[in-house]
Protein backbone atom coordinates (compact mmCIF):
# COMPACT_ATOMS: atom_id res chain seq x y z
CA UNK A 1 0.00 0.00 0.00
CA UNK A 2 2.13 3.25 -1.22
CA UNK A 3 1.25 6.25 0.21
CA UNK A 4 1.59 9.51 -1.66
CA UNK A 5 3.16 12.32 0.38
CA UNK A 6 -0.10 13.75 1.14
CA UNK A 7 -1.21 10.54 3.16
CA UNK A 8 2.12 10.53 4.73
CA UNK A 9 1.37 13.60 6.35
CA UNK A 10 -1.70 12.46 7.53
CA UNK A 11 -0.89 9.52 9.01
CA UNK A 12 1.67 11.41 10.75
CA UNK A 13 -0.92 14.39 11.76
CA UNK A 14 -1.90 12.00 15.32
CA UNK A 15 0.82 11.18 16.52
CA UNK A 16 2.52 14.49 16.07
CA UNK A 17 -0.38 15.89 17.85
CA UNK A 18 -0.17 13.63 20.59
CA UNK A 19 3.70 13.72 21.09
CA UNK A 20 3.33 17.53 20.77
CA UNK A 21 0.24 18.58 23.32
CA UNK A 22 1.46 15.75 26.02
CA UNK A 23 5.21 15.44 25.81
CA UNK A 24 6.93 18.62 23.66
CA UNK A 25 4.79 21.22 25.40
CA UNK A 26 5.05 20.13 29.02
CA UNK A 27 9.17 19.16 28.70
CA UNK A 28 9.04 22.90 27.32
CA UNK A 29 7.52 23.98 30.40
CA UNK A 30 9.86 22.64 32.68
CA UNK A 31 12.51 24.64 31.00
CA UNK A 32 10.72 27.81 31.02
CA UNK A 33 9.88 27.38 34.63
CA UNK A 34 13.60 26.79 35.53
CA UNK A 35 15.66 28.40 33.34
CA UNK A 36 13.09 31.69 32.42
CA UNK A 37 10.80 32.30 34.67
CA UNK A 38 10.28 35.53 34.47
CA UNK A 39 10.43 35.36 30.54
CA UNK A 40 14.24 36.40 30.36
CA UNK A 41 17.07 33.67 31.10
CA UNK A 42 17.87 32.93 34.49
CA UNK A 43 19.89 29.95 36.01
CA UNK A 44 19.72 30.65 39.61
CA UNK A 45 17.73 27.21 39.91
CA UNK A 46 20.35 24.96 38.46
CA UNK A 47 22.88 27.20 40.45
CA UNK A 48 21.09 26.24 43.34
CA UNK A 49 21.56 22.60 42.93
CA UNK A 50 25.29 22.66 43.24
CA UNK A 51 25.49 25.37 45.46
CA UNK A 52 23.18 23.64 48.21
CA UNK A 53 25.30 20.56 49.43
CA UNK A 54 21.83 18.41 49.61
CA UNK A 55 21.11 18.52 45.91
CA UNK A 56 24.46 17.09 45.62
CA UNK A 57 24.61 14.63 48.13
CA UNK A 58 21.08 13.64 45.89
CA UNK A 59 23.01 13.47 42.58
CA UNK A 60 26.15 11.22 44.18
CA UNK A 61 23.94 8.52 46.01
CA UNK A 62 21.46 8.14 42.77
CA UNK A 63 24.87 7.90 40.70
CA UNK A 64 26.70 5.50 43.21
CA UNK A 65 23.24 3.47 44.43
CA UNK A 66 22.92 2.54 40.64
CA UNK A 67 26.10 1.49 40.71
CA UNK A 68 26.09 -1.47 43.00
CA UNK A 69 22.87 -2.36 42.09
CA UNK A 70 24.04 -2.63 38.32
CA UNK A 71 26.69 -4.81 40.01
CA UNK A 72 24.34 -6.89 42.09
CA UNK A 73 22.42 -7.70 38.91
CA UNK A 74 25.42 -8.51 37.17
CA UNK A 75 26.74 -10.90 39.75
CA UNK A 76 23.60 -12.68 39.79
CA UNK A 77 22.43 -12.49 36.44
CA UNK A 78 25.60 -13.41 34.32
CA UNK A 79 25.79 -17.25 35.58
CA UNK A 80 22.30 -17.49 34.88
CA UNK A 81 22.88 -16.10 31.65
CA UNK A 82 25.68 -18.79 30.31
CA UNK A 83 23.30 -21.71 31.99
CA UNK A 84 20.16 -20.27 29.93
CA UNK A 85 22.83 -19.89 26.92
CA UNK A 86 24.69 -23.17 27.17
CA UNK A 87 22.99 -26.02 28.57
CA UNK A 88 19.50 -27.62 27.64
CA UNK A 89 17.12 -29.28 30.19
CA UNK A 90 13.51 -29.56 30.56
CA UNK A 91 11.63 -26.96 31.79
CA UNK A 92 13.82 -24.99 30.94
CA UNK A 93 10.86 -22.53 29.23
CA UNK A 94 9.20 -22.39 32.00
CA UNK A 95 12.15 -21.63 34.33
CA UNK A 96 13.16 -18.55 31.86
CA UNK A 97 9.62 -17.35 32.36
CA UNK A 98 9.19 -17.31 36.36
CA UNK A 99 13.09 -15.65 36.16
CA UNK A 100 11.12 -13.00 33.85
CA UNK A 101 8.41 -11.81 36.07
CA UNK A 102 10.09 -9.87 38.65
CA UNK A 103 10.57 -7.56 35.85
CA UNK A 104 7.45 -7.03 34.88
CA UNK A 105 6.02 -6.45 37.98
CA UNK A 106 5.20 -2.85 39.19
CA UNK A 107 7.50 -1.33 41.10
CA UNK A 108 4.46 -0.89 44.18
CA UNK A 109 4.60 -4.72 43.79
CA UNK A 110 8.26 -5.32 44.32
CA UNK A 111 8.22 -2.88 47.24
CA UNK A 112 5.16 -4.34 48.86
CA UNK A 113 6.56 -8.30 48.29
CA UNK A 114 9.97 -7.00 50.09
CA UNK A 115 8.19 -5.65 52.80
CA UNK A 116 5.62 -9.07 53.38
CA UNK A 117 9.31 -11.33 53.19
CA UNK A 118 11.82 -9.13 56.03
CA UNK A 119 9.82 -6.63 56.35
CA UNK A 120 9.26 -5.69 60.37
CA UNK A 121 6.16 -8.12 60.17
CA UNK A 122 6.98 -9.86 57.03
CA UNK A 123 7.52 -13.99 56.87
CA UNK A 124 11.07 -14.05 57.70
CA UNK A 125 10.80 -12.12 60.79
CA UNK A 126 7.76 -14.22 62.21
CA UNK A 127 9.59 -17.34 62.07
CA UNK A 128 12.69 -16.11 63.81
CA UNK A 129 10.65 -14.48 66.35
CA UNK A 130 8.72 -17.54 66.97
CA UNK A 131 11.72 -20.11 66.90
CA UNK A 132 13.72 -18.00 69.23
CA UNK A 133 11.07 -16.38 71.31
CA UNK A 134 12.08 -12.81 70.17
CA UNK A 135 9.91 -9.85 71.24
CA UNK A 136 11.06 -7.58 68.24
CA UNK A 137 12.07 -8.34 64.98
CA UNK A 138 15.76 -9.76 64.72
CA UNK A 139 15.66 -8.51 61.15
CA UNK A 140 15.69 -4.29 60.46
CA UNK A 141 16.31 -3.68 56.51
CA UNK A 142 13.16 -1.45 56.10
CA UNK A 143 14.58 1.99 55.08
CA UNK A 144 18.18 0.50 54.27
CA UNK A 145 20.59 0.73 51.72
CA UNK A 146 20.35 -3.12 51.52
CA UNK A 147 16.67 -3.52 51.03
CA UNK A 148 17.13 -1.05 48.12
CA UNK A 149 19.84 -2.56 47.12
CA UNK A 150 18.45 -6.23 47.07
CA UNK A 151 14.82 -4.59 45.50
CA UNK A 152 16.93 -3.19 42.81
CA UNK A 153 19.09 -6.39 42.10
CA UNK A 154 15.47 -8.13 42.28
CA UNK A 155 13.93 -6.22 39.78
CA UNK A 156 16.76 -6.14 36.80
CA UNK A 157 18.23 -9.36 37.04
CA UNK A 158 16.45 -10.86 34.16
CA UNK A 159 17.69 -8.06 32.33
CA UNK A 160 20.71 -9.34 32.19
CA UNK A 161 19.77 -12.97 31.65
CA UNK A 162 17.55 -12.18 28.43
CA UNK A 163 20.15 -9.63 26.81
CA UNK A 164 22.93 -11.32 27.67
CA UNK A 165 22.24 -14.98 27.38
CA UNK A 166 19.71 -14.30 24.28
CA UNK A 167 23.53 -13.05 22.51
CA UNK A 168 25.43 -15.59 23.97
CA UNK A 169 23.14 -18.29 23.05
CA UNK A 170 24.02 -17.83 19.45
CA UNK A 171 27.81 -17.33 19.61
CA UNK A 172 29.50 -19.83 17.86
CA UNK A 173 30.41 -22.34 19.76
CA UNK A 174 33.91 -23.32 17.52
CA UNK A 175 36.28 -20.62 18.53
CA UNK A 176 36.53 -22.15 22.14
CA UNK A 177 36.53 -25.38 20.52
CA UNK A 178 39.73 -24.37 18.78
CA UNK A 179 40.62 -22.33 21.40
CA UNK A 180 41.07 -25.41 23.50
CA UNK A 181 42.68 -27.94 20.61
CA UNK A 182 45.42 -25.06 20.86
CA UNK A 183 45.50 -25.41 24.47
CA UNK A 184 43.81 -22.82 26.34
CA UNK A 185 42.12 -23.15 29.39
CA UNK A 186 38.63 -22.77 30.61
CA UNK A 187 39.81 -18.83 31.99
CA UNK A 188 42.08 -18.53 29.03
CA UNK A 189 38.92 -18.80 26.55
CA UNK A 190 36.47 -16.66 29.13
CA UNK A 191 39.30 -13.74 28.81
CA UNK A 192 40.44 -13.65 25.41
CA UNK A 193 37.83 -15.43 23.58
CA UNK A 194 34.15 -15.39 25.52
CA UNK A 195 34.03 -12.15 27.10
CA UNK A 196 35.68 -9.85 24.30
CA UNK A 197 32.46 -11.25 22.34
CA UNK A 198 30.24 -10.52 25.02
CA UNK A 199 31.34 -7.00 26.17
CA UNK A 200 28.51 -5.11 23.78
CA UNK A 201 26.05 -7.58 24.94
CA UNK A 202 26.88 -6.83 28.92
CA UNK A 203 27.55 -3.11 28.27
CA UNK A 204 24.21 -2.85 26.56
CA UNK A 205 22.35 -4.56 29.41
CA UNK A 206 24.44 -2.84 32.33
CA UNK A 207 23.41 0.42 30.78
CA UNK A 208 19.83 -0.31 30.36
CA UNK A 209 19.70 -2.15 33.93
CA UNK A 210 21.67 1.57 35.12
CA UNK A 211 19.28 3.03 33.57
CA UNK A 212 16.59 1.61 35.62
CA UNK A 213 18.02 2.34 38.53
CA UNK A 214 19.18 6.11 38.48
CA UNK A 215 15.32 6.73 37.37
CA UNK A 216 13.93 4.44 40.56
CA UNK A 217 10.77 6.15 41.81
CA UNK A 218 9.10 3.64 43.81
CA UNK A 219 11.33 1.40 45.65
CA UNK A 220 13.19 4.30 46.51
CA UNK A 221 9.87 5.78 48.27
CA UNK A 222 8.78 3.11 49.56
CA UNK A 223 11.46 0.92 51.20
CA UNK A 224 13.96 3.80 51.22
CA UNK A 225 12.13 5.80 53.49
CA UNK A 226 12.66 9.84 53.97
CA UNK A 227 16.60 9.05 54.45
CA UNK A 228 16.88 8.42 50.85
CA UNK A 229 16.30 10.09 47.52
CA UNK A 230 17.25 9.69 44.35
CA UNK A 231 16.73 12.52 41.38
CA UNK A 232 13.42 11.44 40.83
CA UNK A 233 12.23 11.01 44.44
CA UNK A 234 13.52 14.66 44.85
CA UNK A 235 11.47 15.66 41.85
CA UNK A 236 8.83 14.67 43.74
CA UNK A 237 9.08 15.89 46.68
CA UNK A 238 10.33 19.26 46.20
CA UNK A 239 7.52 19.75 43.47
CA UNK A 240 4.15 17.78 45.34
CA UNK A 241 5.92 18.80 48.91
CA UNK A 242 7.93 22.12 49.14
CA UNK A 243 5.86 23.31 45.82
CA UNK A 244 9.44 24.82 44.71
CA UNK A 245 8.52 24.63 41.05
CA UNK A 246 12.03 25.81 39.59
CA UNK A 247 14.11 23.64 41.83
CA UNK A 248 12.24 20.99 40.98
CA UNK A 249 12.97 21.67 37.17
CA UNK A 250 15.72 22.02 37.51
CA UNK A 251 16.43 18.59 39.10
CA UNK A 252 14.09 17.14 35.96
CA UNK A 253 15.92 19.09 33.58
CA UNK A 254 19.77 17.03 34.97
CA UNK A 255 17.28 14.07 34.89
CA UNK A 256 16.09 14.55 31.26
CA UNK A 257 19.75 14.97 30.06
CA UNK A 258 21.34 11.62 31.61
CA UNK A 259 18.55 9.34 30.50
CA UNK A 260 18.74 10.49 27.14
CA UNK A 261 22.74 10.44 27.00
CA UNK A 262 22.38 6.60 28.67
CA UNK A 263 19.71 6.06 26.07
CA UNK A 264 21.89 6.73 23.19
CA UNK A 265 24.93 5.81 24.30
CA UNK A 266 22.76 2.16 24.68
CA UNK A 267 21.56 2.88 21.16
CA UNK A 268 24.99 2.66 19.76
CA UNK A 269 26.07 -0.39 21.80
CA UNK A 270 22.59 -2.16 20.83
CA UNK A 271 23.94 -1.60 16.82
CA UNK A 272 27.25 -3.56 18.20
CA UNK A 273 24.83 -6.06 19.37
CA UNK A 274 24.07 -6.75 15.27
CA UNK A 275 27.34 -6.75 13.53
CA UNK A 276 27.74 -10.37 12.14
CA UNK A 277 29.65 -12.41 14.65
CA UNK A 278 28.56 -16.14 12.43
CA UNK A 279 25.81 -16.72 15.06
CA UNK A 280 24.06 -19.52 15.21
CA UNK A 281 20.63 -21.23 16.06
CA UNK A 282 20.21 -21.82 19.40
CA UNK A 283 19.49 -25.16 19.39
CA UNK A 284 23.00 -25.90 17.82
CA UNK A 285 25.11 -24.39 20.11
CA UNK A 286 22.82 -25.70 23.79
CA UNK A 287 23.33 -28.82 25.36
CA UNK A 288 22.44 -30.91 28.27
CA UNK A 289 24.62 -30.84 31.29
CA UNK A 290 26.57 -33.60 31.37
CA UNK A 291 29.06 -33.32 34.48
CA UNK A 292 28.59 -33.29 37.70
CA UNK A 293 29.71 -29.84 37.70
CA UNK A 294 27.78 -28.53 35.21
CA UNK A 295 24.99 -30.30 36.38
CA UNK A 296 25.80 -29.05 40.20
CA UNK A 297 25.95 -25.17 38.19
CA UNK A 298 23.17 -25.72 36.65
CA UNK A 299 21.22 -26.85 40.01
CA UNK A 300 22.78 -24.24 42.41
CA UNK A 301 22.06 -20.84 39.85
CA UNK A 302 17.94 -22.19 39.50
CA UNK A 303 18.27 -22.67 43.26
CA UNK A 304 19.55 -19.06 44.12
CA UNK A 305 17.25 -17.67 41.40
CA UNK A 306 14.46 -19.33 42.30
CA UNK A 307 15.05 -18.67 46.33
CA UNK A 308 15.70 -14.74 45.55
CA UNK A 309 13.38 -13.76 42.68
CA UNK A 310 10.56 -15.84 43.44
CA UNK A 311 10.69 -15.72 47.49
CA UNK A 312 9.28 -12.02 47.89
CA UNK A 313 6.29 -12.98 45.38
CA UNK A 314 5.24 -15.99 47.30
CA UNK A 315 5.71 -13.96 50.61
CA UNK A 316 3.33 -11.57 49.01
CA UNK A 317 0.41 -13.88 48.20
CA UNK A 318 1.06 -16.25 51.93
CA UNK A 319 0.93 -13.07 53.86
CA UNK A 320 -2.17 -12.21 51.97
CA UNK A 321 -4.15 -15.20 53.17
CA UNK A 322 -2.33 -15.33 57.05
CA UNK A 323 -1.48 -12.06 58.16
CA UNK A 324 -3.10 -11.45 61.15
CA UNK A 325 -3.70 -15.36 62.32
CA UNK A 326 -5.30 -17.99 60.76
CA UNK A 327 -5.66 -18.59 57.17
CA UNK A 328 -8.80 -16.32 56.20
CA UNK A 329 -9.74 -14.38 53.11
CA UNK A 330 -10.31 -10.92 55.61
CA UNK A 331 -7.64 -9.15 54.03
CA UNK A 332 -9.92 -9.12 50.88
CA UNK A 333 -13.01 -9.06 52.08
CA UNK A 334 -12.05 -5.54 53.29
CA UNK A 335 -11.59 -4.19 50.14
CA UNK A 336 -15.15 -3.65 49.76
CA UNK A 337 -15.67 -2.23 53.21
CA UNK A 338 -15.84 1.65 53.74
CA UNK A 339 -14.57 1.47 57.06
CA UNK A 340 -14.55 5.25 58.19
CA UNK A 341 -18.35 5.77 56.96
CA UNK A 342 -17.39 8.31 55.54
CA UNK A 343 -19.23 9.22 51.73
CA UNK A 344 -15.00 10.70 50.84
CA UNK A 345 -13.69 7.77 51.54
CA UNK A 346 -12.43 5.57 48.12
CA UNK A 347 -12.69 1.90 49.05
CA UNK A 348 -9.59 -0.44 47.48
CA UNK A 349 -12.35 -2.31 45.34
CA UNK A 350 -13.27 1.54 43.65
CA UNK A 351 -9.45 2.19 42.85
CA UNK A 352 -9.51 -1.28 41.29
CA UNK A 353 -12.47 -0.19 38.97
CA UNK A 354 -10.69 3.33 38.31
CA UNK A 355 -7.40 1.45 37.09
CA UNK A 356 -9.53 -0.63 34.96
CA UNK A 357 -11.32 2.35 33.55
CA UNK A 358 -8.44 4.14 33.14
CA UNK A 359 -6.69 1.10 31.30
CA UNK A 360 -9.27 0.72 29.06
CA UNK A 361 -9.15 4.36 28.31
CA UNK A 362 -5.13 4.04 27.51
CA UNK A 363 -5.81 1.04 25.49
CA UNK A 364 -8.35 2.88 23.23
CA UNK A 365 -6.00 5.96 22.83
CA UNK A 366 -2.66 3.71 22.67
CA UNK A 367 -4.20 1.75 19.32
CA UNK A 368 -5.54 5.00 18.13
CA UNK A 369 -2.09 6.72 18.10
CA UNK A 370 0.31 3.69 17.35
CA UNK A 371 -1.80 2.15 13.91
CA UNK A 372 -1.10 5.40 12.03
CA UNK A 373 2.82 5.99 13.31
CA UNK A 374 3.39 2.31 12.25
CA UNK A 375 1.58 2.25 9.32
CA UNK A 376 3.67 5.11 8.75
CA UNK A 377 7.19 3.65 9.51
CA UNK A 378 6.25 0.72 7.33
CA UNK A 379 5.96 2.30 4.12
CA UNK A 380 9.04 1.28 2.32
CA UNK A 381 9.10 5.27 1.41
CA UNK A 382 11.46 6.96 -1.47
CA UNK A 383 15.19 8.06 -0.21
CA UNK A 384 14.30 11.38 -0.72
CA UNK A 385 11.26 11.53 1.74
CA UNK A 386 12.78 11.21 5.59
CA UNK A 387 10.07 11.92 7.36
CA UNK A 388 9.31 8.61 8.41
CA UNK A 389 13.37 8.37 9.52
CA UNK A 390 13.25 11.18 11.58
CA UNK A 391 9.72 10.84 13.26
CA UNK A 392 11.13 6.76 14.09
CA UNK A 393 13.44 7.85 17.59
CA UNK A 394 10.62 10.82 17.84
CA UNK A 395 8.24 8.10 18.57
CA UNK A 396 10.63 6.65 21.39
CA UNK A 397 11.41 9.66 23.20
CA UNK A 398 8.85 8.83 26.10
CA UNK A 399 10.58 5.82 26.90
CA UNK A 400 13.92 7.78 27.38
CA UNK A 401 11.95 10.64 29.72
CA UNK A 402 11.19 9.32 33.25
CA UNK A 403 7.48 9.02 34.38
CA UNK A 404 7.67 11.20 37.52
CA UNK A 405 9.48 14.29 34.88
CA UNK A 406 6.40 13.62 32.71
CA UNK A 407 4.02 13.64 35.81
CA UNK A 408 6.35 16.87 36.96
CA UNK A 409 5.91 18.62 33.40
CA UNK A 410 1.46 18.08 33.36
CA UNK A 411 1.16 19.99 36.77
CA UNK A 412 3.40 22.76 35.31
CA UNK A 413 2.13 22.75 31.79
CA UNK A 414 -1.56 21.45 31.80
CA UNK A 415 -2.71 23.77 34.60
CA UNK A 416 -4.18 26.36 32.97
CA UNK A 417 -5.43 27.60 29.08
CA UNK A 418 -5.48 26.14 26.25
CA UNK A 419 -4.94 23.03 27.92
CA UNK A 420 -6.16 23.12 31.16
CA UNK A 421 -6.80 19.26 32.38
CA UNK A 422 -5.53 19.38 35.49
CA UNK A 423 -8.86 18.83 36.99
CA UNK A 424 -9.68 16.40 34.31
CA UNK A 425 -9.62 12.41 34.87
CA UNK A 426 -8.89 12.58 31.48
CA UNK A 427 -5.07 13.52 32.72
CA UNK A 428 -4.50 9.80 33.80
CA UNK A 429 -4.86 7.77 30.63
CA UNK A 430 -3.04 10.10 28.52
CA UNK A 431 0.20 10.04 31.07
CA UNK A 432 -0.46 5.83 30.74
CA UNK A 433 -0.67 6.54 27.06
CA UNK A 434 2.36 8.34 26.24
CA UNK A 435 4.65 5.48 28.36
CA UNK A 436 2.49 2.83 26.18
CA UNK A 437 2.08 3.55 22.94
CA UNK A 438 5.71 3.22 22.17
CA UNK A 439 5.00 -0.55 23.18
CA UNK A 440 2.22 -0.64 21.32
CA UNK A 441 4.12 0.55 18.33
CA UNK A 442 6.94 -1.57 18.74
CA UNK A 443 4.45 -4.37 18.73
CA UNK A 444 2.69 -3.53 15.94
CA UNK A 445 5.65 -2.34 13.31
CA UNK A 446 7.48 -5.62 12.61
CA UNK A 447 4.19 -7.48 11.84
CA UNK A 448 3.47 -4.53 9.70
CA UNK A 449 6.59 -4.40 7.92
CA UNK A 450 6.77 -8.24 7.09
CA UNK A 451 3.43 -8.03 5.70
CA UNK A 452 3.52 -9.02 1.83
CA UNK A 453 2.30 -6.62 -0.15
CA UNK A 454 1.48 -8.43 -3.30
CA UNK A 455 -1.54 -9.49 -0.64
CA UNK A 456 -2.91 -6.19 -0.79
CA UNK A 457 -2.14 -5.49 -4.77
CA UNK A 458 -4.10 -8.82 -5.35
CA UNK A 459 -6.75 -7.26 -3.34
CA UNK A 460 -7.05 -4.17 -5.36
CA UNK A 461 -6.77 -5.55 -8.24
CA UNK A 462 -10.06 -7.71 -7.54
CA UNK A 463 -11.61 -4.25 -6.63
CA UNK A 464 -11.43 -3.89 -3.20
CA UNK A 465 -11.25 -0.64 -1.66
CA UNK A 466 -8.89 0.58 0.98
CA UNK A 467 -11.36 0.14 3.77
CA UNK A 468 -12.33 -3.70 2.63
CA UNK A 469 -8.10 -4.15 2.48
CA UNK A 470 -7.47 -2.81 5.69
CA UNK A 471 -10.93 -5.08 6.89
CA UNK A 472 -9.72 -8.13 5.30
CA UNK A 473 -5.63 -8.24 4.53
CA UNK A 474 -4.27 -6.26 7.13
CA UNK A 475 -6.55 -6.74 10.18
CA UNK A 476 -6.53 -10.21 10.42
CA UNK A 477 -2.36 -10.33 9.80
CA UNK A 478 -2.43 -7.67 12.67
CA UNK A 479 -4.84 -9.17 14.66
CA UNK A 480 -2.07 -11.23 17.21
CA UNK A 481 0.13 -7.83 17.01
CA UNK A 482 -2.87 -6.06 18.29
CA UNK A 483 -3.50 -7.99 21.14
CA UNK A 484 0.01 -8.05 22.00
CA UNK A 485 -0.19 -4.03 21.97
CA UNK A 486 -3.67 -3.82 23.89
CA UNK A 487 -2.49 -6.43 26.62
CA UNK A 488 1.47 -3.98 26.65
CA UNK A 489 -1.05 -0.67 27.63
CA UNK A 490 -3.50 -2.54 30.02
CA UNK A 491 -0.32 -3.76 32.59
CA UNK A 492 1.19 -0.98 32.04
CA UNK A 493 -1.86 1.45 32.86
CA UNK A 494 -2.36 -1.31 35.77
CA UNK A 495 1.03 -0.77 37.12
CA UNK A 496 2.10 2.52 36.27
CA UNK A 497 2.87 4.48 39.25
CA UNK A 498 5.34 7.59 39.44
CA UNK A 499 3.40 9.64 36.63
CA UNK A 500 -0.09 8.56 38.82
CA UNK A 501 1.06 10.03 42.04
CA UNK A 502 1.84 13.19 40.46
CA UNK A 503 -1.53 13.71 38.47
CA UNK A 504 -3.96 11.40 39.76
CA UNK A 505 -7.07 13.40 42.21
CA UNK A 506 -7.62 11.87 45.48
CA UNK A 507 -10.84 10.60 45.54
CA UNK A 508 -9.91 9.10 42.33
CA UNK A 509 -6.89 6.95 42.79
CA UNK A 510 -5.44 4.16 40.82
CA UNK A 511 -4.35 0.48 42.69
CA UNK A 512 -0.74 1.62 42.60
CA UNK A 513 -1.48 5.19 44.51
CA UNK A 514 -4.13 3.18 46.63
CA UNK A 515 -1.29 0.34 47.26
CA UNK A 516 1.18 3.18 48.26
CA UNK A 517 -0.94 5.06 50.77
CA UNK A 518 -2.44 2.10 52.48
CA UNK A 519 1.50 1.41 53.38
CA UNK A 520 1.78 4.76 54.84
CA UNK A 521 -0.72 4.36 57.39
CA UNK A 522 -0.54 2.44 60.56
CA UNK A 523 -2.00 -0.97 61.64
CA UNK A 524 -1.64 -4.34 60.47
CA UNK A 525 -5.17 -3.77 58.51
CA UNK A 526 -3.93 -1.29 56.30
CA UNK A 527 -0.46 -3.70 55.51
CA UNK A 528 -3.26 -6.14 55.04
CA UNK A 529 -4.90 -4.80 52.57
CA UNK A 530 -2.20 -3.23 50.78
CA UNK A 531 -0.88 -6.61 50.38
CA UNK A 532 -4.34 -8.04 49.08
CA UNK A 533 -4.17 -5.16 46.60
CA UNK A 534 -0.76 -5.94 45.46
CA UNK A 535 -1.83 -9.77 44.65
CA UNK A 536 -4.40 -8.77 42.56
CA UNK A 537 -2.08 -6.13 41.12
CA UNK A 538 0.96 -8.90 40.73
CA UNK A 539 -2.35 -11.57 39.09
CA UNK A 540 -2.87 -9.00 36.49
CA UNK A 541 0.16 -8.22 35.35
CA UNK A 542 1.72 -11.83 35.43
CA UNK A 543 -1.75 -12.82 32.88
CA UNK A 544 -0.52 -9.81 30.99
CA UNK A 545 3.18 -11.29 30.29
CA UNK A 546 2.24 -14.84 29.90
CA UNK A 547 -0.26 -12.99 27.23
CA UNK A 548 1.97 -11.44 25.67
CA UNK A 549 4.36 -14.34 25.51
CA UNK A 550 2.00 -16.66 23.80
CA UNK A 551 0.44 -14.02 21.38
CA UNK A 552 3.84 -12.99 20.04
CA UNK A 553 4.66 -14.09 16.08
CA UNK A 554 7.49 -16.35 17.24
CA UNK A 555 10.19 -13.91 18.17
CA UNK A 556 9.22 -11.64 16.25
CA UNK A 557 9.61 -8.26 18.55
CA UNK A 558 11.17 -4.83 18.24
CA UNK A 559 12.28 -3.28 21.46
Amino acid sequence: MKLTFVKRWLLAVIPLIFLGLFFVYPILAIFKISLFPGGRFDAESLRALWEKPYYLKVLWFTLWQAALSTLGALALGLPAAFVFARFRFPGKKLLRALVTLPFVMPTVVTATAFIALIGPHGLVNQALMAMFHLEKPPIQLLHTLWIILMAHVFYNTSVVIRMVGGFWANMDPRQEAAAAVLGAGPWRRLRHITLPLLAPAILAASLLVYLFNFTSFGVILILGGPRFATIEVEIYRTAVRLFNLPVAAALSIVQMAFTLTMMAIYTRLQQKMTAPLEFQAAKRTQRPPRTRSEKLLTFGVFALLGIFLLSPLLALIIQSFTLGGGVNLAHYRTLFVNRTGSIFFVTPIEAVRNSLVFALVTILFSVIIALPAAYLLAEPAPRRFSLARLLDPLFMLPLGTSAVTLGFGYIVALNHPPLNLRASLLIVPIAHTLIAFPFVLRAILPVLRGMNPHLREAARMLGANTTRVLRHIDLPILRRSLLVGVVFAFTISMGEFSASLLVTRPQFPTVPVTIYRLLGQPGVSNFGQAVAMSVILMLATATGYIAIENLRYGDVEEF
